[in-house]
């Protein structure tokens, strides 16, 4: 037998996976690993610890079937956008901890930008100016950390999003890249020209010395002896264009929707880029060979983190898994509407100031309303970024592809079929993201077959049809999109 390796290395644990060559998990070995809060807004991971757990649940997935390093063909990685990691480059060790794509520490640095250059960084980028990308972050440290600055333009220091980490450290130091999705998540990167921009760099204070190399997502770009044999890498997507690979989203106007701590749904828009009049996203989907395929995004700050909320925080489930017979408990919301604004609002809205509502609280609300609420709110959420893509595309949605942690709820599903009055498909192996990385790699050394190949390995779990009409479909909405003004109002009153 022989093997694909697919690193994933999530928000919350790293994770990998061996893969066979129908596309199936014949391994699964995860481990969760530390969240550091140093202050409100701020959310930052250990470097380090993520490389120690990334290297110990693949070494536990490779033994677990006994494979040894002849069988696997290939390493796939897929991992957390936007994270950051600056390293010495001699050293090998990171100069401060890795700023997450969560952290709202330089919300105020990118309002004077969004002043000054929002404009130019949205046509070259195709992103908002937000602190959600990696751009203002790694010019906090920069600015931040004693002696950085200087060290960085003496050309010692390397910067890298998960997955340019995580090769650096497979490699030991001997390669520094990144693939054009991950580099399309930085707000450095010209999408068209398909090269850092060096206007950018220049108007945001950058050295260009800290960038990786950019490379193709499936291709071999080095190869890794901490298995006991040479290994190639050869496969690179950020998780949610893994997913949207996974998904075998292949051709334009397909699009899938990932469930977990948020949420984010993508649209292969093709070859060419699409400009959004609806504050989406336009991003690099994957690049094979000599073509680059685009897609649009939107993005759900906060999707199942609001079910660990309700766990962590509020206490009443113990498990994220009861959340779904919890809101059985009670027919509808009974008018309650929860806006999990805690890091602000993402698409359609990028209000980074909004916050966090439940309302519509009556004394006969319980906690299986609020339960039911939450799990409904993640629905809305997406429902609002597939109102914006049908708009920005001129394409009615007929269906939505769906993956990720929450896509086993079951409840949640059906009222997202209802909200989008569309088809929503669940596949029979919800572990999307880490088979893109996968089938990259796969396809890089001639493990799996062309895209056309792919595509006939399909095959869905279950498929959820709308039940309810537009018009109560229309006054749900209507009612959540009240509640989503409330949650923006809140910021100009605090």
């Amino acid at each position: 037998m022989s093997y694909i390796l697919a690193l994933d290395q999530g928000t919350s644990s790293s994770r990998a996976l061996l893969f066979d060559s129908k596309g199936e998990v014949v391994a699964l070995a995860q481990k969760e690993f530390t969240q550091h809060y140093p202050k409100p807004g701020w959310v930052e991971h250990d470097p380090m610890e993520i490389w120690e757990t990334q290297l110990e649940v693949a070494r536990q997935a490779v033994a677990e079937v006994g494979a040894n390093p002849d069988q696997i063909k290939a390493i796939g990685i897929t991992n957390q956008r936007e994270t950051t990691v600056l390293w010495d480059r001699k050293t090998g060790e990171p100069v401060f901890n890795a700023i997450v794509w969560q952290d709202r520490r330089t919300s105020d640095l990118c309002k004077s930008w969004k002043t000054h250059y929002g404009a130019e960084i949205t046509s070259k980028t195709g992103l908002v100016v937000d602190a959600y990308f990696s751009a203002s972050k790694v010019a906090w440290l920069l600015d931040n950390v004693d002696g950085l600055r200087a060290r960085a333009e003496a050309g010692e220091i390397a910067f890298g999003t998960i997955d340019s980490w995580l090769i650096w450290k497979l490699t030991e130091g001997r390669v520094h890249v990144t693939d054009t999705s991950n580099a399309s998540r930085t707000m450095l990167f010209n999408i068209e020209r398909l090269e850092w921009d060096s206007e950018i760099l220049r108007e945001l204070n950058i050295p260009s010395s800290l960038l990786p190399k950019v490379v193709g997502s499936s291709e071999v770009v080095g190869a890794t002896n901490r298995f006991g044999g040479s290994i190639p890498v050869a496969g690179i997507a950020g998780d949610q264009q893994s997913a949207l690979f996974g998904q075998r989203c292949f051709k334009a106007g397909m699009s899938k929707n990932t469930y977990g701590t948020g949420c984010f749904m993508l649209l292969n828009t093709g070859k060419e880029r699409r400009y959004s009049n609806n504050q989406l996203l336009s991003t690099i989907a994957w690049t094979i060979g000599k073509e680059t395929t685009y897609a649009l995004e939107g993005s759900v700050f906060i999707g199942g983190a609001a079910v660990g909320w309700l766990r962590d925080g509020l206490e009443i489930i113990d498990g994220s898994s009861e959340v779904e017979s919890l809101a059985e408990q009670v027919e509808d919301n009974g008018g309650v509407y929860f806006v999990p604004a805690f890091n602000g609002l993402g698409t359609p809205h990028w209000d980074q100031d909004a916050r966090g509502l439940i309302i519509g609280l009556t004394r006969g609300s319980t906690k299986a309303h609020i339960a039911r609420a939450t799990l409904e709110s993640i629905a809305f959420q997406v429902a609002d970024l597939a109102t914006a893509m049908e708009k920005d595309s001129g394409l009615e949605l007929t269906q939505l592809r769906v993956d990720g942690g929450a896509a086993n709820n079951n409840l949640m599903l059906q009222f997202q079929s209802d909200l989008l009055q569309a088809p929503v498909v669940r596949p029979r192996n919800t572990e999307t993201t880490a088979l893109g990385a996968a089938l990259l790699a796969g396809l890089a050394v001639g493990f799996y077959p062309d895209l056309a190949g792919l595509s006939a390995q399909e095959n869905p779990d279950r498929v959820f049809e709308p039940a309810k009409d537009r018009t109560e479909v229309t006054a749900l909405r209507n009612q959540w999109n009240r509640a989503v003004e409330r949650s923006k109002a809140w910021s100009m009153e605090d």
